[in-house]
């Protein structure tokens, strides 16, 4: 399997199994048996769990597919977390006018359905190259569902951030460090950023999980991770048409999404506990 390409159509393919050489597409015995199947599980090296309608191997596309669905998880919840933070603590901390403007473009984006929003930027980014100073990113490139997908979650972390640094300005040790003379960007880098920073800590395993389904959901749609390149989501789009004679096609990236999502969840729990006992308690 680590030999297999994800990529390489095998339509024509043998291999050889139980000491046979098999066609990787087989006759279909369903109905007036036309066409054509693509082989099953074979739960060895080699298409370990079967092929695609193009004849490409399950397993080394769902390997190759989880690195990218991680990869583009993983990027937008750090882009997401980062303009959160800057967003949410200039508002929090300037308030004013600062606090007014940002407060409400905020809210417009909250007002606009993530799934929608994400499929209207989709729509408009695919199919043409953006140039940024030196750098073209072409449409098929994983870094536009990973801008997407990591603007579109700023508003549901920018809006408790803001609330932190809100109670934060009022707390006792902040009132008492402008008492003292301190500036207020050493107040802000020595009180304000270490209290948040442990909100962010507990925002992005939970915040990766979601764009995880996120991204699965618009690669399914055909909006997000485009061809060659392939994702979980990619893959549960091509198992569509084989959902009752070949399942585990879209069943193996579907599990892989789950189980993923599960661990992130838990460990968000956990890191909740650690980092906010007071929560821990309340429950």
């Amino acid at each position: 399997m680590s030999k297999a390409d994800p990529f390489r159509s095998g339509l024509s393919a043998k291999i050889e199994l139980d000491g046979k050489r098999v066609p990787v597409m087989q006759p279909s015995t369903e109905g007036l048996g036309l066409g054509v199947t693509p082989i099953g599980p074979t739960w060895s090296g080699q298409y370990f769990l079967g092929a695609d309608m193009q004849g490409r191997d399950v397993a080394a596309r769902l390997l190759y597919g989880g690195r990218n669905s991680l990869l583009i998880a993983g990027a937008s919840t750090v882009l997401c977390l980062l303009i959160a933070a800057i967003v949410g603590i200039a508002a929090g901390y300037l308030g004013g006018v600062v606090d007014g403007v940002l407060s409400n473009v905020i809210d417009i984006i909250w007002a606009f359905p993530v799934y929608l929003l994400a499929i209207s930027l989709s729509i408009v980014m695919i199919g043409r190259s953006f140039h940024l100073g030196p750098f073209e990113i072409s449409s098929s490139s994983v870094i536009v569902p990973i801008l997407i997908i990591g603007l579109v979650y700023v508003p549901y972390v920018a809006r408790p951030i803001r609330g932190r640094v809100l109670a934060l300005n009022q707390s006792e040790f902040v009132l008492a460090a402008r008492a003292l003379g301190i500036r207020p960007a050493r107040i802000l880098w020595r009180h304000i950023l270490p209290n948040v920073s442990t909100t962010l800590i507990v925002f992005a395993p939970m915040l990766m999980a979601l764009n995880i389904v996120t991204e699965s959901s618009l690669s399914f749609l055909s909006v997000g991770v485009q061809p060659p390149n392939a994702s979980w989501g990619t893959i549960l789009q091509d198992g569509q048409s084989l959902l009752y004679s070949r399942p585990v096609v879209s069943m193996a990236p579907g599990i892989a999404i789950m189980v993923t999502v599960l661990l992130l969840n838990l460990l968000g729990d956990v890191l909740r506990d650690v980092l906010d006992p007071k929560s821990a308690r309340g429950r």
